[in-house]
């Protein structure tokens, strides 16, 4: 049986998930109110609801996937090659995407078509956002490794 993998710290988790979700708001608001017409300060609102929405589930995605691909195969989720970030990236977004769907629907009153496809516009942009976001997450802030423990 293989060692438990290393995981990021609880105060790493958090300062993660600030910085994804408030790099979200600031890249990806400006466009879904161009793109959809709602009104700004309405859309704004909806994106940080989504964006609280998306953080709980940021957390337990991103343990549960760093745990589960730890156990799986032995590694940390910074060393985490490029296939297994696009599965991650799209995982999150389809997630959030099923939850955030009621919500969009609900705050904007639109169809539940046009939600999807809004909300689907939103899933391909935070997928990209995810990828290099979490790519260079990594990079800048790399999981601890113990004393005397070599990669």
């Amino acid at each position: 049986m293989t060692a438990p993998p290393r995981l990021r710290s609880l105060p790493d988790r958090l300062r993660q998930i600030a910085l994804f979700e408030a790099g979200g708001l600031v890249l990806i608001t400006p466009p879904y109110i161009w793109l959809t017409g709602q009104p700004g300060g309405e859309s704004l609102a909806l994106m940080a609801a989504l964006a609280l929405l998306a953080s709980v589930w940021n957390g337990v995605y991103n343990t549960a996937f760093d745990w589960f691909e730890g156990r799986l195969t032995g590694r940390p989720a910074d060393l985490r090659p490029w296939l297994a970030r696009m599965l991650h990236a799209t995982g999150f977004e389809l997630g959030i995407l099923l939850m955030g769907l009621p919500l969009i629907v609900w705050w904007t009153g639109m169809s539940w078509r046009a939600a999807l496809i809004a909300d689907i516009g939103l899933a391909v942009a935070y997928v990209a956002y995810a990828f290099v976001f979490n790519l260079a997450y990594d990079k800048v802030f790399p999981i601890t490794q113990p004393v005397g423990e070599s990669r």
